[in-house]
């Protein structure tokens, strides 16, 4: 049972619409011992009627007023637009009455549902609004959808819930979700607001279409179940949507069985034909005859190649210094893994051996290295801690994320990889391809029209004391974009970020009228509108 969170609420002393609604509270207060008001000099910049809608809600005491810088910070550290209060739901409820208030107020009032706050253009935050602080809302199950042949076994998980938690519970029944991100301690809510892709993705299709279903707050302030099979639009609106639509409170979540065991392998190349086509046909291949997670990644010539992912304290290093020695301006990795039961370890050499023979990796450059299945999913970790121990976590993250499709891959990375980041951007720099056929058309994600397109993730710390700076690679981001409109590459942006309604009208483009029309119809007032 999660302990009873001590509420505190800060009063503005310059604010008279907060000491109205603290008045308002007041009688209310006397019967909560755990509840305490104190003054602060912050202005608060919520209406006389929004205060005095908020006193009149009950909301077991779990909104603050004090300590709201904390909800203007998010992962990108770029965007500091500072809310005038925060709610910590302690259910759905709470949620609803938030959600009544910010429909009916006549103020415009915005709320925004924050996860785990790794957004990198303030995508979670609300300017003079009301944050939702999604990480109260806990519970996590495992259980069973269906019967007989048809059960698919599941976890259900609050949408404030971590990924790194629900692959904890899931694994105490040897079991985990089938597509997970790269990063684990992201929000439930968060990603599948997004999308959710990593290396899995090829075959199991991002973390949206893995979910069974969704307990959501319209912006009506409805609680809604919603599947497949009832309320399916709000249902497929909602996942991927951006959190446009509804807030996602609970999700039903795919599991499948798994091994114990990985074998960890990285090969690397220096001939962008070849690696491209090498993990094409990976990805084309069934689940035995490939591996379970393909990822490329690009490595400037000065990179250690034995840094940034297979960093891990639970590994055990079987062959992992790897030198290569090459020409080409840049270098590429493919990072890829075989799961596998302890007892079958006397046959997973042999297996491997198999499904590395037909790859082209430069001869001998190969690291491959024995780890437990868990100790994988969440190998990113380790290198949380090393940023955060040397301040670049802290630091300006102006991350670029784009669907290429597979026809202009070769020609993007030409001019990009090959030319304008040679250099490298002081953090990973993620190729690789997707089959488009695992992705559902009638949700709001969005991608290229090819059957295979590739994930790029350009990953970049902006070094308080050395190059690059965050205006450095807000520029080649920049430039990158600018190359990809002037060639009409049918470019997608994930986790997009638009400013305006003809920037988001060509991001969705044929499905632009459904989705505005999705939009209209549910009216949530979250902030970065996709009008205005």
């Amino acid at each position: 049972m999660t302990p009873r969170r001590t509420s505190s609420t800060t009063i503005p002393t310059a604010c008279l619409p907060c000491i109205l609604l603290g008045l308002y509270l007041l009688p209310f207060l006397r019967s909560f011992p755990y509840f305490i008001v104190t003054a602060a000099t912050p202005s608060c910049s919520l209406s006389k009627e929004n205060c005095r809608e908020l006193a009149a809600l009950n909301l077991n005491l779990n909104i603050s007023f004090s300590n709201t810088a904390t909800a203007a910070q998010d992962f990108g550290h770029m965007h500091h637009d500072r809310p005038s209060a925060i709610l910590y739901p302690s259910s759905a409820q709470d949620i609803v009455a938030i959600v009544k208030l910010a429909y009916f107020s006549p103020n415009n009032l915005t709320i925004a549902a924050k996860g785990a706050g790794h957004s990198i253009y303030g995508q979670a935050q609300a300017l003079h609004g009301i944050v939702i602080e999604m990480s109260s809302l806990k519970g996590i199950e495992v259980g069973v959808h269906g019967f007989g042949e048809a059960a698919v076994p599941f976890v259900e998980a609050s949408g404030g819930e971590l990924w790194i938690d629900v692959v904890k519970e899931a694994m105490k029944k040897g079991m985990a979700p089938r597509s997970l991100t790269d990063y684990l301690y992201l929000s439930v809510g968060g990603t599948l607001s997004n999308a959710g892709v990593s290396g899995q993705a090829f075959r199991y299709g991002p973390q949206i279409s893995n979910v069974l279903e969704l307990e959501v707050v319209t912006g009506k302030g409805e609680i809604v179940i919603c599947s497949e099979h009832q309320h399916a639009d709000l249902f497929y609106s909602v996942l991927g949507g951006l959190g446009q639509f509804a807030i996602i409170t609970k999700a039903k979540i795919c599991l499948h069985h798994v091994p114990t065991k990985v074998k960890w392998v990285r090969a690397y190349y220096s001939d962008f034909s070849a690696f491209t086509k090498d993990q094409e046909m990976l990805i084309s291949q069934e689940n035995e005859n490939s591996f379970d997670y393909i990822e490329g990644s690009v490595l400037d010539k000065g990179k250690d190649l034995n840094s940034w992912k297979m960093e891990s304290h639970s590994i055990e290093d079987l062959n992992s210094n790897v030198t290569v020695e090459s020409d080409a301006p840049v270098l590429y990795c493919l990072e890829l893994t075989k799961a596998y039961f302890v007892h079958e370890s006397n046959l997973i050499g042999k297996k491997l051996t198999s499904l590395l023979e037909p790859l082209h990796y430069l001869p001998s450059q190969i690291s491959i290295i024995d780890a437990s299945y868990l100790g994988f999913l969440d190998r990113v970790h380790d290198k949380e801690r090393d940023l955060r121990k040397s301040g670049l976590w802290y630091a300006p993250h102006p991350w670029l994320n784009l669907f290429i499709p597979k026809s202009r891959i070769i020609e993007f990375d030409a001019w990009v990889f090959k030319q304008q980041l040679s250099g490298g951007i002081n953090g990973p720099m993620l190729i690789y391809p997707l089959n488009r056929n695992k992705w559902d058309s009638r949700m709001s994600a969005v991608t290229p029209s090819e059957d295979i397109f590739y994930a790029v993730g350009l990953l970049g710390y902006a070094s308080p004391r050395t190059a690059p700076t965050a205006k450095t690679l807000m520029d080649q981001n920049s430039k990158i974009l600018y190359f990809c409109k002037t060639k009409s590459i049918d470019y997608k942006q994930y986790l997009p970020h638009y400013v305006n309604e003809d920037e988001w009208r060509i991001h969705f483009d044929r499905l632009w009228p459904r989705f505005r029309e999705r939009k209209l119809s549910r009216r949530l007032s979250a902030p970065y509108h996709i009008w205005h």
